[in-house]
């Protein structure tokens, strides 16, 4: 069940999405600062956040931004009555995959949030997100806290299967055989190797994640939190 964070001021606006959405399935959660927002995105697995642009203190556009500034790829729409060229241009650029003008038919919300799932199901395997790192697989580009990380091809495979087993401790031999391609005739130290090459590049602290060594059996990728 998708779970969506719907970030409205307006607590009749706020329940009516809500109600619409967990009514087709989805599990919905409802803030209404831009502050809970992001405490809530930092907390929460959310497929999909469904924001209003006119907040107290934070705007939509400012919450947008933030979330993408911590490496989070989740899919954003933004909700507004502003509907100038202008808005919807500032809004896509701090970070929104889309843009919903007030007022608007319940059906139409519902099909924004449809696509914008599918869209981020089908890129699921080509896009890796875990802490503030993003690794775009068709691109062999890396992120960490939205800022460009310079890898090599290896330590960029080293990494991307570390992170789709987060949490999980990998095995150096199965780490050879997909990174490497082989566990015949290579020095399986060539893995510590990397994976030092990997510490001195991925900052805890910026990364949210940590390379542990799992003494006798491999490595795992630890979330910092």
């Amino acid at each position: 069940m998708p779970k969506i964070l719907i970030v409205e001021d307006d607590p009749e606006m706020g329940r009516l999405i809500a109600r619409g959405l967990a009514a087709e399935g989805h599990e919905t959660t409802v803030v209404d600062t831009g502050v809970d927002a992001l405490i809530a995105v930092s907390d929460g697995d959310f497929a999909l956040a469904a924001i209003d642009v006119m907040l107290p203190q934070m705007s939509g556009f400012e919450v947008a931004r933030r979330i993408r500034e911590a490496g989070r790829s989740l899919p954003i729409l933004l909700i507004t009555a502003r509907d100038a060229v202008e808005d919807r241009v500032f809004g896509l650029d701090s970070g929104a995959d889309d843009y919903l003008t007030k007022p608007f038919a319940f059906v139409e919300l519902s099909a924004r949030v449809r696509a914008l799932l599918r869209r981020d199901a089908a890129s699921e395997k080509l896009s890796v997100g875990v802490g503030a790192l993003r690794l775009d697989s068709l691109a062999l580009a890396a992120t960490m806290a939205g800022r460009p990380l310079s890898l090599s091809p290896k330590e960029f495979a080293l990494l991307r299967l570390l992170a789709l087993h987060v949490g999980e401790t990998v095995a150096r031999a199965v780490i050879l055989d997909e990174v490497w391609g082989t566990t015949h005739n290579i020095d399986p130290n060539i893995v510590d190797q990397y994976v030092s090459y990997l510490r001195r590049k991925v900052d805890p602290k910026l990364a949210r994640v940590q390379i542990a060594t799992v003494r006798g059996a491999g490595y795992r990728l630890e979330e910092n939190g």
